[in-house]
């Protein structure tokens, strides 16, 4: 990936860091990923107490960090200033890295008792739609931090919007140094954390034993990207939504990209407002040199990825969604990847379709996209969904029936689709449908979803999201890189 200064040698690796926020001995899978990767780990005294250095120096084989980080940081601590300062002088000498917080602990008295080398001088401020953080303002946050002599810094922000978390990526451009790490916090704030090695940052922050969804775990961390290793990087990509720091997507792309050397990094992209920040936050990451190739589109941002591309295939423009975003050299087109992966699974398990009697049951951009997708391979389905406006839209779009839920027959039909997210619970009873009848839920679950569950337990022939998801992932692939993707399987 270019960076702010192209003539600056690209550093090959940055140090994975575990924040510890439970007791290590209920997570040993991730301490042992952790040393592997040859991690350090930051004790979070807030949250967990203090824990003496020498029992986790067998686990770690990282630098250990000593972080208190108080109220006013986004911590936990309460202290008084008193009890602060004896725990910082008592504790913190032990670790080789002691996390102080800029006006609060760097006073003569804790300065003078941790020399420069075990320094970690820290700030925590807002985002801009809080304080006015611009890169000005991180300048000169910084510029104060940088009067005190220290062998690492770090500047977190906390972002209320996607493009509020390009400001600490600036700053590392602008910075040019190697002994700052700067990243925003927040539901926002993933794909700036993630992509700050690249832009210099030394150190990538990911959790153990944390349930805060927007920060990663160790685990995440070192599966879904190239981490610790920092391989040159030229294409950005990325999955958009409100909710996307589940998503398997990154471990897939990430790998696949390894796996055939391509120059690519593949990100979480969250954001509450698609239609109003994408062009924001793809306009400043191009000015960072990390030019976003494409992008993966989820709920409930499928139709607004329609409108907003200049160009459409005729796959979305037939669904009225689109699930795929790719760059060309006159703007965004878009794409549907959602047809290809139910009929694409379908045919991977030899389910003929001509003769079939079908139903789709959901009509959001993915229902839509599966119902386009069995027309045009001969087969009409019926459309059904709970709330009638959305379905009697569906039905008008691509010329099919409408069926509202309550009036659905299941036994009617010997190919259903199941396209809503409801995974806990079944929408429609399966006791009446016939032996040879196929279900597809395209619902991607760590467990088994209802539907799939009483489909097997009835011994009905069923499709899981998971299968679905592998062929609409190898497509979204080929669109956005041009190249063929390696089979995950293998």
């Amino acid at each position: 990936m270019p960076r702010a200064d192209p003539g600056r040698p690209h550093a090959r690796t940055c140090a994975v860091v575990g924040s510890l926020m439970a007791e290590p001995w209920r997570h040993s899978h991730e301490l042992r990923l952790l040393n592997r990767a040859g991690g350090g780990l930051e004790i979070r005294a807030d949250l967990i107490g203090d824990i003496d250095p020498a029992v986790l120096r067998d686990h770690v084989s990282g630098e250990l960090i000593y972080s208190l980080r108080s109220m006013a940081a986004g911590g936990l601590f309460a202290g008084t200033a008193d009890q602060r300062r004896r725990r910082l002088l008592g504790t913190g000498k032990r670790f080789d890295l002691v996390e102080l917080e800029i006006g609060r602990d760097t006073t003569p008295e804790i300065l003078a008792a941790i020399p420069p080398h075990h320094r970690l001088i820290a700030w925590h401020g807002q985002s801009a739609a809080a304080g006015g953080l611009d890169l000005a303002a991180l300048m000169r946050h910084f510029g104060a931090m940088a009067t005190i002599p220290a062998r690492h810094y770090l500047m977190i922000t906390r972002a209320t919007a996607a493009e509020h978390a390009l400001a600490p990526l600036r700053l590392l451009s602008s910075l040019n140094r190697t002994n700052v790490t700067a990243f925003s916090i927040g539901e926002t704030g993933a794909c700036g954390r993630l992509l700050a090695p690249w832009l210099g940052a030394p150190m990538v922050y990911g959790q153990i034993g944390g349930r805060g969804p927007e920060v990663p775990s160790v685990g995440r961390l070192l599966q879904d990207y190239p981490l610790p290793n920092l391989p040159p990087v030229h294409h950005l990509f990325g999955v958009v939504g409100q909710s996307v720091h589940g998503s398997v997507s990154p471990r897939i792309h990430n790998a696949a990209y390894q796996a055939l050397g391509y120059p690519g990094l593949y990100l979480p992209i969250p954001t509450t407002d698609f239609l109003g920040s994408w062009r924001t936050v793809t306009a400043g990451l191009d000015s960072l040199g990390c030019t976003v190739g494409g992008a993966t589109i989820v709920a409930p941002y499928k139709e607004a990825a329609l409108r907003l591309a200049e160009m459409t295939s005729g796959a979305a423009s037939r669904a009225g969604a689109a699930n795929v975003l790719v760059r060309t050299g006159t703007g965004w087109r878009a794409h549907t990847t959602d047809p290809i992966g139910v009929v694409g699974a379908l045919s991977r398990a030899e389910v003929r379709l001509s003769g079939r009697k079908a139903a789709v049951v959901g009509c959001g951009g993915a229902g839509r996209g599966a119902a386009a997708g069995l027309l045009r391979y001969g087969v009409t389905p019926t459309l059904v969904n709970r709330g009638p406006d959305r379905g009697i839209r569906a039905a008008r779009l691509l010329g099919l029936d409408y069926v509202p839920l309550q009036r659905f027959t299941p036994a009617d039909y010997s190919l259903i689709v199941h396209a809503t997210p409801v995974a806990e619970e079944l929408l429609f009873p399966l006791g009446q449908l016939a032996r040879d009848t196929t279900l597809v839920d395209l619902t991607c679950s760590r467990r088994p979803t209802a539907l799939v569950t009483a489909a097997r337990r009835r011994r009905l022939q069923v499709i899981d999201g998971w299968e679905v998801l592998r062929i609409e992932v190898a497509r979204q692939f080929r669109l956005m890189t041009g190249r063929w993707m390696p089979d995950p399987r293998h």
